[in-house]
C-alpha cells in the first residue's frame, strides 16, 4: 500500500516537473521571441511608433554602424536641437546627416515620426513641423523609415498585396555636408557646408557637378567659383580628383586606367570613408578608424593657390611662400590697402597702358613654369618669333605662349590671351613658358637695372649679374629654369620671395623654422657686415596655407634692407651717358663713379642727378609749410585774444547794469522814508 502511494506521488511529481518545464520553455522562448522583435524593431520607424528627445529615443542600424537621433551640435551651449545621424558610439559624435539643419528645435520636446500624410517629420509637443520629407501623400498608406548599416535613412511603402516595398525617398538622395560610399553623384546631388563647427546650418560652401565641363566637380563660395577639379580643351587637360576618388563619387562604376601608382580599387576599400564638405571650404576625405577617430586623407584646395584665381587678375600664386600672392612686374594692386590685410581677390592692373600706337614701347615678361586659364584663340604660326610679333601687332594680345610640334601633339601652337589672365601659378609642375606683354618702362627702371627674373622684379641697385646693378649689391642669382631668386649669405643661400623696391626691402625664406624668434638668431642667418645689407624685424610665418591637420608647412620669411646706392659705378664715359648730368671720375672711396656735375646732386631716393633748383625747391616748400604753421598760430592766438576781450567787456558791462540798479533801489527806498 505504501509502495503504491509512493508510486503515486513520483508520477504526479513527474507529470507536474514535465508541466513546468515546459511552461517555462515556453514563457523564455516568449521574452527571446519579444526580445528579438524589440530589437529588430531599433532601426525602424512604422505609422505607430515615433521617437521622443524627451526619452532620448534613437534608432541605430542592425550591424551598429550608425545611429539617428536628437542631438545638440559640439561647442554649442544653447538649448538648439536636431535630428541627425552620427558614427555609433562616437562621442562628441561625429555627424554625417541633419534633417533639420536650418531650422533647429528649441528644448528637448521634439518629435520624429511618420506624420498622417505619409512624410517623415520632425515636430514640436504642439505638431508644428520643423522639417518635412514633402513627398506625395496617397490613400493606401503603409510606410516606414529604416536606418542602413551605410548610413542611409530610408522611407519606403509596402504593398499589402505581396509585401514588397518602394523607396519613396532616401537621405542619400538629399545630402547635408557628407558624401558616403553608396551614395552616388549626378547633376542634383550637392553638399553643403556648415555655418560654423557648432552650426549645421547650411554655410557659405557647396560642393557638386560642373554644369558647364564633363566630368569635373567644383565648390561654390557662395554664387563664385572657388575650386574646380580640372580643365579641360586643346591648351591643358587636368583633374585635381585621384582616381579614388572619382571611383567614390560614381558609386563604384568608373573605369579607372590600372598603373603602379593606382591600386585595384574595390568598394571594399571605401568601409568607414566620406567627403565631408567642410566649414573652411576644403573637400576633405576622412576615414573613421578602429579607434573612433576621423584620420584625414586627401583634401582640396591643398594650399591658398589652389583655390581658383586665389590673387586676382594678374597676380601670381606661389605656394612655396608664406605671402603667397603678388603682382606681376610692371602691375600694382587695384585696392593696396585690401592688398595689405590678405584679400587679393580684386587683383593687379597695368602701370603704364600697353600698344599706345608704338609697339616698340612693350616688350614681354618671360615667366617660367606658369599655371595659367585657358587662352582666348590659336594662332597659327611655325616659329616662337612669329607668335610674338602677331601679339605685339594686336593691341587687345596681354600674353601668348608657344609650343613646339612635339610638345603641342601635332603641329606647332601659338595661343593668344586678349583678356585678362587669370588663375596665375608659378613653380607649377606642368605649367609651361609664359610671355605677358608690360611696358618697357614698367620695367627698365634705369639703365643699369637688371633683367626681370621669373615674376620678380630686380630694381636698381641690386645685381643678379657683373653687368646690371651695383656691384656692392651682387649678391643675388637667378635661376633661369624656374625664374625663382636666390640670395647668398655666410650662412647659406636663400629663396627670395618678394622684393619691394619702395621700401627698398626684400624677404628670404629660412626652412624648417616654425616662429620668427628664431629666425634672428646668428645661428640660423648671418649678413655679412662689410655688404650694404640689414636685417629688418618684419617676419612672416605659415601664412601661406590652410589651418589644415593634413597640411602641415614649417619655415619662416624675414625681412632685409638695402642701404641706399652711391652714384653709379663706371669704367669710361659711355657708362655715364645713361645717367644725366654726371660724368665718370674718381669718388671718394677711391672707384670710378658717375659722379653729378656741379650745381647738381645725387638723389639716392631717386637714383639720380637732382639740379641746385630742386634743393631749392625743397627748401622753398619747407619755408613755405613753415610759414603756414606760424600764420595759423598767429591766427589762433589773436581769435583767443578777441574772444577774451570780448568776454571781459560783457562781464564788465552786466556788473556795471546790477550796480546801476542797485543803487536806483536805494533812491526810491531813501524817498519812500
Amino acid at each position: 500500500m505504501v509502495s503504491k502511494r509512493r508510486k503515486q506521488t513520483n508520477i504526479i511529481m513527474c507529470s507536474w516537473s514535465q508541466n513546468h518545464i515546459l511552461l517555462i520553455f515556453f514563457f523564455y522562448s516568449f521574452l527571446l521571441y519579444n526580445s528579438f522583435l524589440c530589437y529588430s524593431a531599433e532601426d525602424t520607424i512604422t505609422l505607430k511608433s515615433l521617437l521622443r528627445d524627451e526619452i532620448k529615443d534613437s534608432l541605430v542600424s542592425a550591424g551598429e554602424v550608425f545611429e539617428l537621433g536628437f542631438f545638440t551640435p559640439n561647442g554649442s551651449y544653447d538649448s538648439r536641437r536636431y535630428i541627425g545621424i552620427w558614427y555609433y558610439k562616437s562621442n562628441p559624435h561625429t555627424v554625417v546627416w541633419v534633417a533639420n539643419r536650418d531650422n533647429p528645435l528649441s528644448g528637448t520636446g521634439g518629435v520624429f515620426a511618420i506624420s498622417d500624410d505619409g512624410n517623415l517629420k520632425v515636430m514640436d509637443k504642439s505638431g508644428q513641423t520643423y522639417w518635412s520629407t514633402k513627398i506625395p501623400s496617397s490613400t493606401q498608406m503603409n510606410r516606414v523609415v529604416k536606418l542602413m548599416d551605410s548610413g542611409n535613412l530610408v522611407l519606403s511603402n509596402i504593398d499589402p498585396e505581396d509585401n514588397s516595398m518602394s523607396v519613396l525617398w532616401q537621405s542619400f538622395e538629399n545630402p547635408t555636408d557628407t558624401f558616403l560610399p553608396g551614395m552616388m553623384l549626378s547633376e542634383d546631388l550637392v553638399l553643403t557646408s556648415w555655418t560654423s563647427y557648432g552650426d549645421p546650418g547650411s554655410g557659405n560652401f557647396t560642393f557638386q557637378q560642373d554644369q558647364e565641363k564633363t566630368n569635373q566637380v567644383i565648390i561654390l563660395k557662395r554664387s563664385v567659383k572657388y575650386w574646380n577639379s580640372g580643365v579641360s580643351g586643346r591648351f591643358i587637360s587636368l583633374n585635381e580628383m585621384p582616381p579614388a576618388m572619382l571611383y567614390l563619387l560614381s558609386n563604384f562604376t568608373s573605369k579607372t586606367v590600372r598603373n603602379d601608382s593606382i591600386p585595384y580599387l574595390t568598394a571594399s576599400l571605401y568601409k568607414n570613408t566620406r567627403l565631408v564638405m567642410s566649414v573652411s571650404g576644403q573637400i576633405q576625405y576622412l576615414r573613421w578608424d578602429s579607434q573612433m577617430i576621423s584620420s584625414p586623407i586627401w583634401a582640396e584646395p591643398r594650399d591658398k593657390c589652389s583655390v581658383y584665381n586665389a590673387c586676382g587678375n594678374f597676380g601670381s600664386c606661389n605656394s612655396k611662400n608664406n605671402l603667397v600672392c603678388k603682382c606681376l612686374p610692371g602691375f600694382k594692386p587695384i585696392s593696396p590697402e585690401n592688398w595689405k590685410t590678405g584679400d587679393y581677390s580684386g587683383g593687379c592692373v597695368r602701370r603704364t597702358t600697353t600698344c599706345q600706337n608704338n609697339s616698340e614701347i612693350d616688350t614681354f615678361l618671360d615667366l617660367k613654369m606658369m599655371k595659367v586659364g585657358n587662352p582666348d584663340s590659336q594662332f597659327n604660326a611655325k616659329t616662337e618669333e612669329e607668335c610674338k610679333v602677331e601679339c605685339l601687332n594686336n593691341c587687345q594680345c596681354q600674353a601668348y605662349l608657344f609650343e613646339e610640334a612635339e610638345m603641342s601633339h601635332g603641329s606647332s601652337a601659338c595661343w593668344i590671351w586678349s583678356e585678362e589672365l587669370n588663375n596665375l601659378q608659378e613653380e607649377y609642375a606642368t605649367g609651361r613658358n609664359l610671355h605677358v606683354r608690360v611696358a618697357v618702362t614698367d620695367i627698365e627702371l634705369t639703365a643699369r637695372s637688371c633683367e626681370v627674373c621669373g615674376t620678380n622684379l630686380i630694381p636698381y641697385p641690386l645685381s643678379i649679374d657683373p653687368k646690371c646693378g651695383d656691384p656692392l649689391y651682387y649678391s643675388f642669382h637667378c635661376n633661369n629654369s624656374n625664374g625663382q631668386v636666390s640670395f647668398e649669405t655666410n650662412s647659406g643661400t636663400f629663396r627670395v620671395t618678394s622684393i619691394n623696391p619702395n621700401t627698398q626691402s626684400f624677404f628670404i625664406r629660412l626652412e624648417d623654422l616654425d616662429n620668427c624668434k628664431d629666425s634672428f638668431s646668428e645661428k640660423f642667418l648671418k649678413l655679412n657686415q662689410s655688404l650694404p645689407f640689414t636685417m629688418m624685424r618684419g617676419c612672416n610665418a605659415n601664412l601661406g596655407n590652410f589651418s589644415s591637420d593634413m597640411i602641415s608647412k614649417h619655415g619662416v620669411e624675414v625681412e632685409i634692407a638695402w642701404k641706399q646706392p652711391l652714384e653709379p659705378p663706371c669704367s669710361s664715359p659711355v657708362d655715364c651717358e645713361n645717367w644725366p648730368n654726371s660724368a665718370c671720375n674718381t669718388a671718394q672711396d677711391g672707384k670710378n663713379r658717375c659722379l653729378c656735375n656741379k650745381k647738381f646732386k645725387w638723389d639716392n631716393l631717386n637714383m639720380k642727378c637732382r639740379g641746385n633748383g630742386y634743393n631749392k625747391t625743397i627748401r622753398r616748400g619747407k619755408m613755405n609749410f613753415a610759414l603756414i604753421i606760424i600764420i595759423i598760430l598767429i591766427t589762433i592766438a589773436v581769435v583767443i585774444t578777441l574772444s577774451s576781450t570780448i568776454i571781459y567787456i560783457c562781464c564788465w558791462r552786466r556788473k556795471l547794469v546790477k550796480r546801476q540798479g542797485s543803487r536806483g533801489s536805494y533812491d526810491k527806498n531813501g524817498v519812500l522814508q
